[in-house]
């Protein structure tokens, strides 16, 4: 999902400018609101990007990374997550009680999407936080895939305002 066309408003494009890894990995849930992930105008890149920069530099200026930026970790925590995934699906089962998506940023993984009432959230964020690399994981999901306000903007409506983000 690199970019998305101008709406009927004439809307500018969002694409992701950033090329962050973002991802589906499940679809148990229907009628969950896709995110609108990386997905960001050209001015709003733009107004990000100063910031960007510190946080992706600050983990390697502080000796905390072995690379100069955490953006670069995110293609190689983007293939250990996957297999991370896998490891976990026995003990956690979110691939039967969760659509999710995955965004990774700077070590991070912001995890979107639907996960059902009983699913053990707590579980299955505490085993994702155990891929190699990873410093933080996210939580910006919810339980009612028709709720009038999510925890993440949505590809559908992405100035819609959202609930108590995890971030």
């Amino acid at each position: 999902m690199a970019s998305v066309s101008p709406g009927a408003h004439g809307q500018e494009e969002r694409i992701n400018r950033g090329h962050d890894p973002f991802f589906q990995i499940s679809k148990a849930i229907d009628g969950c609101p896709v995110p609108l992930g990386p997905l960001e105008t050209e001015q709003e890149w733009l107004a990000d990007s100063h910031y960007r920069i510190e946080r992706g530099n600050s983990c390697w200026i502080e000796g905390r990374c072995r690379l100069s930026n955490a953006y670069l970790y995110d293609a190689e925590i983007a293939e250990a997550v996957q297999r991370r995934l896998a490891n976990i699906n026995a003990a956690t089962h979110w691939r039967e009680q969760s659509t999710l998506w995955l965004t990774l940023q700077r070590r991070f993984i912001y995890v979107q999407g639907c996960v059902a009432a009983g699913f053990d959230k707590q579980t299955f964020l505490s085993e994702l936080v155990k891929t190699a690399d990873v410093e933080r994981v996210i939580d910006d999901t919810a339980s009612n895939p028709h709720a009038a306000r999510l925890p993440y903007k949505t590809l559908a409506d992405p100035d819609r305002p959202v609930v108590d983000p995890g971030n």
